[in-house]
């Protein structure tokens, strides 16, 4: 099995949802769905997780211009997951920021 949960997402949006929704963000492997994506966070974590929401970012094409020419390149694609937890459970790390 590969691995589910990269990274919390700490960012003024997600703080915000975070104190007034109870939803917390995460960057997930863009393999993984919504079932693992939960059973991970169950797991890690030891809280109930009643809904997943996910959002697949494509890569952008992005191009620079140097004194040598054009270079044209992609930014990476990456998956977020907004994780609702049960009424009154939180997570620690979280808190801590």
């Amino acid at each position: 099995m590969h691995n589910v949960l990269i990274s919390p997402l700490i960012t003024e949006k997600m703080t915000n949802l975070t104190a007034d929704k109870g939803k917390y963000g995460f960057l997930v492997n863009p393999k993984s769905n919504k079932i693992e994506i939960a059973k991970a966070i169950e797991k890690k974590f030891n809280v109930h997780v009643v809904s997943v929401r996910t959002i697949n970012h494509p890569g952008k094409m992005k191009t620079q211009f140097r004194k040598s020419g054009r270079f044209s390149g992609m930014t990476s694609k990456f998956k977020k997951a907004i994780i609702t937890l049960k009424k009154d459970e939180t997570i620690e790390i979280f808190e801590q920021v």
